[in-house]
């Protein structure tokens, strides 16, 4: 919690609910244009799950290199209104695989090639379509399948199977203090729903919702 909150806040124990008061009350004072502003952690394993309504801070490239450093963050975002459904994979400061959920032939980062084996087994197409009949193909395959896939791809890379039944947990709520999205420096691009993990004990997974 203290890391999203640059160390000034530890959290309130709260729930799903509260979480979800929280976020929505930030999204009417800020007019929903930059995210929900808070997110809810538990512990899960060797990982910590973090989650991210209405929001998508989290998986901007500057900010998941930032969160990952001394340890791993794996964040999904489905975003359903204004930016692309985003899989990001980041390892001690440094963005290793990214992609839209919807394009996982278009990887990148340090080792794009890293979670291949992985993905081929979730029956994703890696090959880039070589004419318009087979990006037709590509498209009407991953439209409806590209989020329960990447939560798929997530619980392979660290053994957590994100469900429903997450939502019930006690966790810890408190605010994500600092890179805004509209700062000259942020990235405009968004990996977007957030499986995470923090340096003790091994990792945390965010997930990021955002609706517009």
């Amino acid at each position: 919690m203290r890391r999203f909150s640059r160390g000034e806040s530890s959290g309130q124990e709260s729930d799903f609910r509260g979480l979800e008061d929280k976020a929505y009350e930030f999204v009417i004072e800020t007019d929903g244009g930059v995210g929900g502003g808070y997110v809810g952690v538990f512990k899960t394993g060797e990982w910590c799950v973090a989650i991210e309504p209405h929001g998508w801070l989290v998986t901007l490239h500057e900010v998941v290199t930032e969160l990952s450093q001394g340890c791993e963050v794996l964040a999904v975002t489905r975003h359903d209104y204004a930016a692309d459904h985003s899989f990001a994979y980041a390892i001690d400061g440094k963005l290793v695989t990214g992609y839209r959920l919807r394009h996982p032939h278009e990887r990148y980062g340090s080792d794009p090639d890293r979670l291949n084996g992985f993905m081929r087994e979730l029956g994703m197409g890696l090959d880039k379509p070589e004419d318009e009949a087979a990006w037709d193909a590509v498209w009407e395959v991953n439209y409806g399948t590209a989020v329960p896939r990447s939560f798929a791809l997530a619980a392979k890379v660290n053994g957590v199977r994100f469900g429903p039944e997450m939502l019930d947990r006690p966790m810890l709520v408190g605010p994500i203090v600092g890179n805004d999205p509209f700062a000259p420096s942020s990235s405009t691009r968004c990996l977007a729903c957030h499986l995470t993990a923090l340096p003790v004990p091994r990792g945390c997974i965010h997930e990021c919702v955002g609706d517009g």
